[in-house]
């Protein structure tokens, strides 16, 4: 399997058009901003710690990474319960479920004839992974960066914390997620990028409720939900089920 990438790394570059926001409200009954007298760094800073406690949240994005479409809807908790899909803009789709342990993924024809195998596979191996996992799910080897570690909660928050700039932001206008109101982050890169960071205008909760990549190789967006909300997973059965180590070490 090809699917490597860090899903932190992977939802940060997973959209390619900017979810429309609105101004603020207006008016003269304004609540108070629970971020007075804090720099926009400060501010970062404070959200991406309140979002590294979460016990839970979703993530659903859609963009760019390797100069491929991609999109994906995710749920992880943690507890290791995770569940969701990814798509890729040539029509390839998988979904993903992780609990008790254990991983698996569940693609069309054309996600597993794309990513399937080691690279450099013939058309007809990539025809025979395809064919031995048609409408059954595959368990992923423990271990790794593969599938198996976007169930790890930990993992995910720490990529978070170590690939979100916070030095050098501006706070610009106020907007609205989603119905929440959101403060809004800035940092421009070496390279033309731009990321922005809405954060929840919380001052018990400030976490990040979308990261936005504008310019650059990369473009996208993901946006964040449903914080602190238990994942629901249920293994599938056995008999849907190919084991990929067992199936590595019989050959």
């Amino acid at each position: 399997m090809k699917a490597n990438r860090k899903l932190w790394v992977a939802a940060t570059v997973c959209v390619a058009v900017v979810a429309g926001v609105t101004g603020c409200s207006q008016g003269d009954d304004k609540a108070a901003d629970p971020f007075a007298g804090l720099t926009a760094d400060a501010i970062a800073d404070k959200a991406v710690e309140t979002t590294k406690a979460a016990t839970a949240f979703h993530m659903n994005g859609k963009g760019k990474t390797d100069g491929q479409e991609m999109t994906v809807d995710f749920s992880v908790d943690s507890k290791g319960s995770c569940k969701g899909s990814m798509q890729a803009a040539k029509g390839g789709k998988a979904e993903m479920i992780g609990t008790d342990g254990a991983s698996y993924m569940k693609g069309d024809d054309a996600f597993w004839r794309t990513t399937g195998g080691e690279e450099g596979d013939s058309s007809e191996e990539a025809g025979a992974m395809s064919a031995l996992l048609k409408g059954r799910w595959m368990k992923m080897p423990a271990g790794g960066e593969g599938p198996d570690a976007f169930c790890d909660l930990k993992t995910i928050v720490k990529d978070m914390d170590e690939d979100t700039p916070r030095k050098g932001m501006t706070r610009g206008a106020d907007a609205d997620v989603d119905g929440t109101p959101a403060a809004t982050l800035t940092k421009k890169g070496t390279k033309g990028e731009t990321t922005t960071f809405y954060v929840a205008k919380d001052a018990a909760k400030p976490y990040i409720l979308r990261v936005v990549e504008a310019g650059g190789e990369e473009p996208g967006t993901v946006t964040f939900s449903d914080y602190d909300k238990p994942v629901t997973v249920t293994a599938p059965p056995a008999d849907q089920v190919v084991d990929m180590e067992q199936l590595a070490g019989a050959s």
